[in-house]
């Protein structure tokens, strides 16, 4: 990457903080001249609730020592290693409505930062953002999985390889049962150019697993020897959901 475009999110940064007030996106209080990301505070930034353990080490879901999780149980040999870096919590679900529907790219930044000891890396390993859709991306005018990809690789000097596409639009996933989650998404993605060996896929929330399954199952078709996942906020679920098909 050319120094001057690796700058640039900083350069922008400063922009910013000299074009607009510094108040927090999600508490509209002042974020103060010192913090070190003025759209989103560190306060609440510090409200993010992590996700305890002891979690499913394959698909990074909280379960209790009496709970056997059936998230993952169907999922292709070859994918694992998911892991989310908080809750879906009210202030979190603000932080990925303001980087999904409002515009404010930048804040991809924010939840990269909270993501940053989730990284399943080793040699060689790529992340991978999970694609829009053209017609959502038109309208979004950027696609916010590939932001975060490029906010985590720029903080861990790891390559973003956006070797995934999505071959059709896709009907909202947020009111869709998990099966209907799983159908919305059947043949939704390809991987028609060569992949990496080792791929970490990135996106903003994890709910049901649907999404990033089915992308891990075309990238494992199209020669990835292993596939793993990092999303910034996970949906919450009883644990006696875990103990059953979802």
């Amino acid at each position: 990457m050319r120094p001057w475009l690796a700058a640039f999110p900083d350069r922008l940064g400063a922009v910013e903080r000299w074009l607009l007030p510094p108040a927090c996106l999600l508490c509209a209080d002042p974020a103060g001249s010192g913090s070190d990301d003025p759209l989103i505070c560190p306060l609440c930034r510090s409200r993010w609730r992590r996700l305890p353990h002891p979690q499913c080490q394959r698909c990074g879901q909280p379960i209790d020592g009496d709970t056997d999780c059936r998230i993952c149980a169907e999922w292709p040999r070859g994918f694992a290693g998911v892991a989310s870096a908080v809750w879906l919590d009210p202030s979190a679900r603000r932080a990925v409505h303001a980087l999904k529907y409002d515009g404010w790219w930048r804040v991809a930044e924010s939840l990269a930062a909270v993501m940053m000891d989730l990284l399943p890396l080793g040699a060689g390993a790529s992340l991978v953002p999970i694609p829009l859709g053209a017609a959502r991306r038109r309208s979004r005018g950027y696609n916010q999985s590939q932001a975060m990809a490029e906010a985590l690789g720029r903080r861990r000097g790891v390559p973003v390889d956006p070797c995934l596409e999505r071959t059709r639009d896709t009907q909202s996933q947020t009111s869709l049962t998990p099966e209907e989650r799983a159908a919305n998404l059947k043949a939704a993605f390809s991987a028609p150019g060569r992949v990496p060996a080792r791929v970490v896929l990135v996106d903003d929330v994890f709910t049901t697993g649907a999404t990033l399954r089915s992308a891990a199952e075309v990238l494992l078709a199209a020669g990835a020897d292993q596939v793993s996942a990092v999303t910034f906020g996970r949906a919450e679920l009883p644990l006696a959901a875990v103990g059953r098909t979802i």
